[in-house]
């Protein structure tokens, strides 16, 4: 009789548990992996994650949301994403410190049959990638070198460093690709220089070199980001160079912001960090729920080396104090009591920012 009368219980308890099992092993459904590649870059922090959280929020309140942070270390990343794994991710979004060493864990998702997007860098030399979602990298580093075309002028056989990013990162590859495109046979560059982890003292210590090797005649800088570009306004700084050439850079960064508000950067590239999340969060969503990315979504495809990967990639912007306040300010990527505090308050008058 107590067994008789138990059974029902133990039914229903299995029936419940089948509806919020997910990868087996009684785990939770409905989580969603969210793998960013390093904290230097300011944006991933401040804008990507939250962004995408948010969005992710507002689609399904009861998606779990895994995060992490490799730190620019490519091993580190490789074990977050086996943690993921084998804490019941359903998808993988996965920015990727090495886009080659990432390969290894798209395969381990595709055993697992767990999908993968492969965001704002891609994911090199695997058949099993199943999105891609980022800006045109290409046209990011010839906005750059355009920009520094206009800020030269009619400035003849200009002398220009390059200040290039991580070369592990396929991003970096295209920004440079995109840049020389612009720059080659039009001015000449004096020393290029690849950056490790993007890391800004390494930028400034690259910088430092430039001006021993050619001097202060330096007329302008193609820095692949603000980070870089930070570095090596700050080895300008400390070589006495006034007044600072033009400085390119990118991720409208809010220290690079009030920099060209101050006239210690020329301009950087804005890519609107926002969309870019949230259509990572939806396309991520669509995954999880077994579906076609909503309609609109995927716009175009980009070859990673062994197939063309189906893509979403925005555009990106050039801002120069011109146009920040409609860029970022109308955006609400930083607001005028952000950008405007303490010594840049009288720079933010003069550019119309209140």
């Amino acid at each position: 009789m107590k067994l008789a009368r138990l059974l029902p219980v133990l039914v229903l308890s299995g029936v419940i548990l089948m509806a919020c099992g997910g990868n087996g092993g009684g785990t939770t459904a409905k989580k969603i992996a969210l793998l960013l590649p390093e904290s230097k870059t300011a944006r991933y922090e401040t804008k990507d994650k939250p962004f995408f959280e948010a969005k992710l929020k507002s689609l399904c309140a009861d998606c779990q949301l895994i995060y992490s942070n490799a730190n620019q270390d490519a091993p580190t990343q490789q074990t977050q994403a086996e943690a993921a794994l084998t804490n019941g991710a359903n998808v993988l979004v996965l920015d990727p410190v090495d886009g080659a060493a990432a390969a290894a864990i798209v395969a381990k998702a595709k055993a697992q049959n767990v999908p993968v997007v492969s965001y704002d860098r891609l994911i090199l030399n695997t058949p099993d990638l199943n999105y891609y979602l980022s800006f045109d990298n290409a046209a990011v580093g010839a906005l750059q070198g355009n920009a520094l075309l206009t800020a030269l002028g009619s400035k003849t056989n200009a002398s220009v460093v390059m200040i290039n990013g991580d070369p592990a990162d396929n991003n970096a590859k295209l920004f440079k690709q995109g840049a020389h495109s612009v720059l080659d046979g039009k001015v000449q560059i004096k020393k290029e220089y690849d950056t490790p982890s993007w890391s800004p003292d390494k930028a400034q210590t690259e910088m430092q070199g430039a001006i021993t090797a050619v001097g202060k005649n330096i007329d302008g800088v193609l820095a692949a980001n603000d980070g870089t570009a930070g570095g090596a306004i700050a080895a300008m700084k400390s070589a006495g160079i006034t007044p600072l050439p033009p400085i390119t850079g990118q991720d409208a960064e809010l220290a690079a912001i009030q920099r060209i508000l101050a006239g210690e950067q020329y301009m950087t590239v804005y890519k609107a960090i926002k969309p870019e999340a949230e259509a990572a969060a939806q396309l991520a969503f669509d995954l999880l729920q077994g579906k076609k990315p909503s309609a609109g979504l995927v716009n175009d495809k980009v070859n990673n080396g062994t197939k063309d990967v189906p893509s979403v990639l925005l555009k990106p912007v050039a801002v120069t104090k011109d146009n920040i306040k409609s860029t970022i300010v109308k955006d609400k990527f930083w607001s005028p009591s952000q950008i405007c505090a303490g010594r840049f308050k009288s720079d933010c008058t003069q550019a119309g920012i209140a």
